[in-house]
Order: C-alpha cells, then sequence, then structure tokens
C-alpha cells in the first residue's frame, strides 16, 4: 500500500511539474506579431550589419563631414565646456513646459526677435523630445478639441507623419504635392488644401520639404494661406530644417512669418534641433501655439502641460541647456550660424558633384519622366529625391552595399567627395541592370 501512495505521488508531482512548465510555454502576449522594421532606422540597422568596406549610408538624415563621421559643432563644444565649469548648475527635474531660458529663446528663433505676436505674448511655447515630440503633442492637444478633424498630410511626406497623427486617434489623409518628374503641383496642392473640409488639419514642411527637397515659392505660399485662412483650417508648420537648408535662419523661416505676421493667423510651429545644431541624441525641440491674444496663450500652455503631465512628466535638461547657451552667447550664437552655413554649403556643393558624376558616367535617367538630373541640385535640404525606383534602390543595396530608402532618397549628408564617383557610377548599373 505504501508502495502504492508512493506511485501516486510521484506521478502527481510529475503532472504539477508538466503543467507547470506547460503554463510557462506559453505566453500571454504569444499573439503579438513581428513590427516590420522602421522603413528609415531599419535601414541603419542593416548598413551597422554590413561588413563591406565599401559601404555608405544614404538613408539615416545625419550630418556627416568631407570624411563620413558625425560632426559635433564648435559652438556645442563650447557650450559644454560652459555648461560643465557652471558649479551653480544641477540636475533637477525642469518644470512641465521646460526650461525657461531656452523657451524665451527658442520661439524668437522661428518668428524673429521683433516678432509682434512675441512681444504681446501671443504664443504659448512648451519644450519637447524634438520634433517628434512636438508634432505628437500638437496632435494630441489638437484630438481634445477637434476629434473629429482630418490631418491632412502632402504626398509624399515624412514616414512617422501619418503614424504621429494616427496614434492620436485622429484620422488622415493626403494632399497632392510633388509631380511625377520630381516638381511641385502646386495646382494640385492648392485645389485639395481648398477642397479640404473647413477646419481641416494641414501639416506643412516650414523649409526643405522631407523626402524631396521640392519647396514653394513665396508668391506660391501667399496662395495657399489666403487658402487657409479663408477655410479655418487649422495649420500645423512642422520645422526641422531651419537654417540647416539654405544657411539663413530668417529666409528658411519665411513661410511661418507671413502666415504668423502677416497673415495674422493662429498657428502651431514645431521646432527640432538635431539638425541645425547636430544634437540628434539630445532630443531637444520645442512646440509653438500661436493665438489670437495673450489670455488664450496662457490657457493654451496650461493645456499642453495637461498633456505633457501623463506622457513623459517633464523634458531632458541638457540638451536645453546646450540650445539655450548658444542662443543666449552673442559670440556662440554668431558662431553657430557660421557652422550652419558651413553644413548648407557642403550639401549643395554634394549635390551638384553628384549631377557631375552622373553626367560623367553617362548614366541613364532613372525613367522616361526625366530628361536630366537636374532635380537634384534644384532641392534644397538634407535629402535628394533622386527618383531611383524600389528595385533599383535594392540592386544599390545588394550589390554596391549602398543604402537609402526604398523611395529613392539619399541623404546627401551621407556623399562626400570620396564616395560620390561611387555612388553615381552604382547608381548607373543599378538603373541599367532593371531595364
Amino acid at each position: 500500500a505504501s508502495a502504492t501512495v508512493m506511485a501516486a505521488m510521484a506521478r502527481a508531482c510529475l503532472l504539477l511539474v508538466l503543467g507547470m512548465q506547460m503554463v510557462h510555454a506559453g505566453s500571454m502576449w504569444s499573439k503579438v506579431e513581428m513590427a516590420p522594421p522602421d522603413p528609415i532606422l531599419g535601414v541603419a540597422v542593416e548598413y551597422n550589419k554590413d561588413p563591406s568596406p565599401k559601404k555608405v549610408n544614404l538613408g539615416i538624415g545625419a550630418y556627416r563631414d568631407d570624411n563620413g563621421k558625425p560632426l559635433v559643432l564648435k559652438c556645442v563644444r563650447e557650450a559644454e565646456r560652459k555648461i560643465a565649469n557652471d558649479e551653480s548648475m544641477n540636475k533637477e527635474y525642469l518644470p512641465i513646459q521646460g526650461l525657461e531660458s531656452f523657451l524665451s529663446q527658442t520661439s524668437k528663433i522661428i518668428f524673429g526677435d521683433e516678432s509682434p505676436a512675441i512681444k504681446e505674448q501671443r504664443v504659448a511655447v512648451v519644450q519637447s523630445l524634438s520634433g517628434t515630440g512636438a508634432l505628437r503633442l500638437a496632435a494630441e492637444f489638437i484630438a481634445l478639441y477637434y476629434p473629429t478633424a482630418t490631418a491632412y498630410i502632402s504626398d509624399p511626406s515624412w514616414g512617422n507623419h501619418h503614424t504621429i497623427f494616427k496614434k492620436a486617434g485622429l484620422q488622415t489623409k493626403t494632399y497632392k504635392y510633388l509631380s511625377p518628374d520630381m516638381s511641385l503641383d502646386f495646382d494640385g496642392m492648392k485645389s485639395d488644401v481648398q477642397a479640404a473640409p473647413k477646419g481641416s488639419i494641414f501639416i506643412f514642411h516650414t523649409i526643405a520639404h522631407n523626402p524631396t527637397g521640392v519647396d514653394l515659392s513665396h508668391d506660391q505660399w501667399k496662395e495657399i494661406a489666403k487658402v487657409c485662412q479663408e477655410k479655418e483650417h487649422i495649420i500645423i508648420f512642422d520645422t526641422a530644417y531651419q537654417g540647416y537648408a539654405t544657411g539663413d535662419l530668417e529666409s528658411d523661416a519665411w513661410a511661418v512669418k507671413y502666415f504668423a505676421h502677416e497673415m495674422k493667423m493662429e498657428l502651431f510651429v514645431t521646432q527640432s534641433y538635431s539638425k541645425n545644431f547636430g544634437l540628434y541624441g539630445e532630443r531637444i525641440g520645442a512646440l509653438n501655439v500661436l493665438c489670437n491674444d495673450a489670455e488664450t496663450a496662457v490657457k493654451v500652455q496650461s493645456q499642453l502641460k495637461g498633456v505633457i503631465r501623463p506622457m513623459y512628466s517633464s523634458p531632458q535638461l541638457h540638451g536645453a541647456r546646450l540650445v539655450s547657451t548658444v542662443l543666449s552667447d552673442n559670440k556662440l550664437k554668431d558662431l553657430w550660424k557660421v557652422e550652419l552655413k558651413q553644413m548648407s554649403q557642403r550639401i549643395t556643393e554634394m549635390r551638384s558633384a553628384l549631377v557631375r558624376e552622373l553626367t560623367a558616367c553617362q548614366c541613364p535617367f532613372p525613367n522616361e519622366k526625366f530628361s536630366s538630373w537636374n532635380h537634384i541640385v534644384k532641392q534644397i535640404g538634407m535629402f535628394a529625391y533622386t527618383g531611383l525606383s524600389a528595385q533599383q534602390c535594392a540592386v544599390l543595396t545588394q550589390e554596391h552595399h549602398i543604402y537609402c530608402t526604398k523611395n529613392g532618397r539619399f541623404s546627401m549628408a551621407g556623399v562626400n567627395p570620396g564616395n560620390v564617383k561611387y555612388i553615381a557610377e552604382s547608381m548607373k548599373h543599378a538603373i541599367e541592370s532593371c531595364k
């Protein structure tokens, strides 16, 4: 009997162990599917895994010098030294809205030092997790008061735009932007802005449209502004490349200033200091909301703080200090402007160099819609929208170790005197092999 009892206990223990194993073998998250790689950041992952010495990264939008190396601006280095040597500084939490010395400077960069809106205290501003965070704050805020409004995004646009607004619960649609020959489809754009329901949300690129590098002229912006005002649209200017595009902060902010000061429209304006300060990893930016009066601006900022508090509570400190230190020191600010011009000029020079090499090697055009490569030099900013197909881009990557997004967007910061000829010759092979 004793043996029988022992055997029964052993079987019970075995079943218990097997049951525990079965419980641990399955997961409450077993139905979770693998997410697709990010179309932009995924390019960098594949590039980093490639052992080829010839590899070229034309994917992610981060500045590189003539040797293909990341660049820390001299003004930033100096600002870091000043901060490190100031023993009065601490590492306490920032207020929800951000570092006050940063906030007092950042709106002036986009609206101008003499902006009537700033003088009249009509700009509600909060620090954000770079431009992406500023867009998400704008989307969340708008969704609180206009939850049924549709956000219209250019076709094409930065790949994250649709996701940001959808995550905030807003529906997104596209408006026409680019013609097949890589020129601006202004008539199509204007028509879509006009046809959209009253009070729709429109996301515009302030300067250096991503991914195309194709921008509106001043006269075209004036026409769009008039339609937006008539339709009472909610306007968001996404500003990722101010100063980096042309090397001139004032020129690059023209569209925002026209809508704000000439048309006297209420606006959302995001700012990122990733590109123009080279502070990619610091995630420093701002959201500005231009209101009709100071009382409304105070209320808007209070509600933005209400969005921030349960999201990330308070923003990052070091990046804000760096930008604030540079902008509040005339010598460092002047140095920053010089460095901006240098970065912008290098990108412009690489555009011309790539077109020269494409011409020299008699590279055929991407398809029958093109009669030259001049669209590359007409575009501005960090990116060149080459016109290459996904198949042609795949050949570049698989056979030549040149990494770019599948839509043919090149980060011109990745082009330098040492690789521009190789890129052009590789493009020729990719295009010819896909015919």
